[in-house]
């Protein structure tokens, strides 16, 4: 009776190792996470730049000035196709990881941009809710050359900027989310789990 020394008791031999568990990277999904981080960072930028420059900027200026510039810059920004991409481009990218990581087995890295899809619908909400009424009302009130009643204004520099904030803050934590997500996915690892929102 001969002896193999590859074997023992009939177990795998050495030279077959188990196959491996570990999740998938996957070039899709990591692309996705890149595109809803580079968005994401873009938006957190923008409104960045509102809280420490525009509208300081701004309330330095008279009523007729402060109306004139906020009516353009809305504009501007409304009828702007590459923002329209990039603002909901940060939430579609973003849902859409999630669903890839989490089939490739990547449950951190999902729970992570999970993370992030809700900081940033709850970004959307205050958009919808607050700041877009806001501009709307602005629009409303016609040319500044012809306004006599500048209430608005005390809206925009109390109720817009603080709205502003809360959009900054929680897009920044959006993309705080995205980037961990982003680590996870190139460690191909699942051993973090993220704080719940």
């Amino acid at each position: 009776m001969s002896f193999n020394p590859t074997t023992t008791h009939g177990s795998p031999s050495a030279a077959d190792p188990a196959p491996s568990t570990a999740p998938r990277r996957g070039r899709t999904a990591g692309a996705l996470l890149m595109i809803a981080t580079l968005t994401m960072g873009l938006m957190a930028g923008l409104f960045f730049a509102f809280d420490i420059s525009v509208m300081p900027g701004l309330a330095k200026t008279d009523d007729r000035t402060y109306v004139a510039a906020m009516q353009n810059f809305n504009a501007l920004i409304d009828g702007n196709g590459l923002f329209g991409l990039v603002f909901l481009g940060a939430l579609v990218a973003t849902g859409v990881a999630v669903v890839v990581e989490h089939r490739q087995g990547r449950r951190s890295a999902a729970l992570w941009a999970v993370a992030a899809g809700v900081f940033y619908l709850a970004v959307l909400a205050v958009t919808s809710s607050v700041s877009i009424p806001l501009n709307n009302e602005l629009a409303a009130s016609g040319s500044p050359a012809r306004m006599t009643d500048f209430s608005i204004v005390e809206k925009f520099k109390g109720t817009w900027e603080a709205t502003n904030i809360s959009r900054t803050l929680a897009c920044t934590a959006a993309l705080g989310f995205l980037a961990r997500a982003l680590i996870l996915h190139g460690r191909g690892t699942n051993d973090d789990v993220p704080p719940r929102t």
